[in-house]
Order: C-alpha cells, then sequence, then structure tokens
C-alpha cells in the first residue's frame, strides 16, 4: 500500500512493499526513477545482505543458508505502515518463520523517510537486535534518481559529483582506475561495461547528480555509518534513464567470501542482543 508525505513543495511516497521509496517529487519534477523496463526497482532497501555471497550461501550459527534473493529479503517483504502523516512515513519488519529460514537472527527493521527541510528527505534505518545472541548484517540504499532530469538532455549531459577529490579503482575482470584525485565522474553507458563503481572508505561526505546544462539535480549526504559508496546503471541500455547513488555500511558480502561464517566476515555489522543500529543518509534534490 502506498502512502505519502508532503511539505507543499516536496511529496514523497513509499509503499509497505519493501518499504521502498516511490516518488520524490519537487516543484513539480520526479527525481525518483519510476521503475521502467531497463530496470524494476525504485530504491530498494537491502538487508541484511548487500549483493550476494558465493553460490548464495553462507554459515551463520554454525548452520549453512541460502540467501535466494540478491541484496537480501527485506526488498521483497511486506513491511507494517507504522506512521503516515505529520512530515514521516515510517514502516517496520520483524524476523518470522519466514525470514528464519534463510536467516537465523530475531530483529526489527524499521524505515523512516522524514521531510527535514523544504528540499530534502531524510532516510533513516534501524536495525533492532531483538533476540538473546549477537547478530550480523549489512545494510544499505539503492535509490535510482532520473538521468536525464530535463527534457532535452541525455545521460551523458551528466555527471556524478563527489564531495572530495576521491582516486575510485575498480577490480573486476582486471583492475582500472576511473578516477584518480578527482571529484567529477562523467555519466557514460560504458562506463558501467564491468558493474557497479564502489568507493569504499570515502573521503567524501557527499555525492550529486548534476548537469552543466541545467540547474536541476540531486545530492545524497549519508551519516559516519556509512562505509562505502556507490554508482550504478545498466550498462549499454539506453532505456536506463538514471544513474543510482547508493549509500553503503560496507563494501558488498561477496568482498568477505574468504570467510563463509557470517561471524567471521570482517564487514559485518554486529549487533549485540538488545542494542540497535542506526543508517542514515539525506537526499536533497534542486
Amino acid at each position: 500500500m502506498l502512502k505519502t508525505v508532503t511539505n507543499g513543495s516536496l511529496t514523497v511516497s513509499a509503499d509497505t512493499a519493501g518499504a521502498e521509496l516511490h516518488s520524490v517529487s519537487y516543484k513539480g519534477t520526479e527525481y525518483l526513477w519510476q521503475c521502467g523496463d531497463a530496470w524494476k526497482r525504485y530504491a530498494p532497501v537491502l538487508f541484511p545482505f548487500i549483493c550476494s555471497p558465493a553460490g548464495k550461501k553462507y554459515r551463520a550459527c554454525g548452520k549453512e543458508y541460502t540467501m535466494p534473493a540478491n541484496h537480501g529479503f527485506a526488498r521483497d517483504s511486506q513491511f507494517v505502515s507504522e506512521a503516515a502523516g505529520e512530515g514521516e512515513l515510517r514502516f517496520s519488519l520483524s524476523s518470522s518463520e519466514e525470514t528464519k529460514k534463510v536467516y537465523p537472527y530475531d530483529f526489527r527493521l524499521e524505515v523512516s523517510y522524514l521531510l527535514t527541510a523544504e528540499n530534502t528527505v531524510t532516510v533513516k534505518n534501524t536495525v533492532y537486535n531483538t533476540g538473546s545472541e549477537t547478530m550480523y548484517f549489512y545494510l544499505g540504499g539503492h535509490p535510482a534518481f532520473n538521468c536525464p532530469l530535463a527534457e532535452g538532455l541525455g545521460f551523458e549531459d551528466y555527471f556524478v559529483e563527489y564531495s572530495q577529490p576521491e582516486t575510485v579503482i575498480q577490480v573486476w575482470n582486471g583492475t582500472r582506475t576511473i578516477i584518480e584525485n578527482e571529484r567529477r565522474l562523467p555519466m557514460t553507458r560504458k562506463l558501467f561495461d564491468n558493474d557497479v563503481i564502489m568507493k569504499d572508505a570515502p573521503s567524501s561526505d557527499s555525492v550529486s547528480l548534476k548537469s552543466d546544462k541545467d540547474s536541476r539535480g540531486v545530492t545524497l549526504t549519508w551519516k559516519d555509518s556509512c562505509k562505502c559508496i556507490s554508482v550504478w546503471s545498466p550498462t549499454g541500455d539506453d532505456r536506463a534513464a538514471f544513474v543510482c547513488l547508493e549509500p553503503w555500511t560496507s563494501v558488498p558480502v561477496y568482498a568477505d567470501d574468504e570467510q563463509p561464517d557470517i561471524e567471521n566476515k570482517p564487514h559485518a555489522i554486529k549487533l549485540e542482543a538488545g542494542n540497535s543500529f542506526v543508517f542514515e543518509y539525506d537526499i536533497t534534490v534542486f
């Protein structure tokens, strides 16, 4: 069920299906990709994995599990609507017999969208460990933003800009340097021939999608719990008129495949019983 909140200038909609954003509209411009044929998502929540472990298998609590879906199960789960109004949408997902077939821990995941400024929505993901043992997980966002945002412009009229100079090296089918001590990453279809562009431990605290030919764009700003920022769009598909700006708690789970046990995966978040973990970022449109 779709829920909507507005402050008069900014209107945000999200669905109980996956607690997924469906719209970020500001002064008549829709900034979020509208789930077209090139990609059947809007902005999925990634939990309890980012990407997939080798063969979709991992071990936890001494037992082997299979996580059948990429990026975990939250994006395909039905959440409960906890709040819809007063500048906030909030959804929750709790562990169940079904989740325990693929993930053994007791948890509660809350996803909130808060209108914190005229043109800013704060995305807040909170994981509660409701069990009696330590739990482990990865967590991230995957919002896709329209590119182009202006009529008459094309995909390659845009660039991604980090707030600080970054060196981005992609290790996939060989090693290549994407940018070296630069802030600007020009958008091309070929850029994504080897899949996602990841920056681990960025110096930046924000990244923007912009064009020199139009004033409209979007900035994604993250908090300390974000340790990896990724940029992605399908390669070679001109129907894919979007760029994903993805804040993640860390590099994906497959980077930790040398350790099959989730308890030993170096980038998994470790959360003690009774504690909570907050992962938060801002989407500012202009």
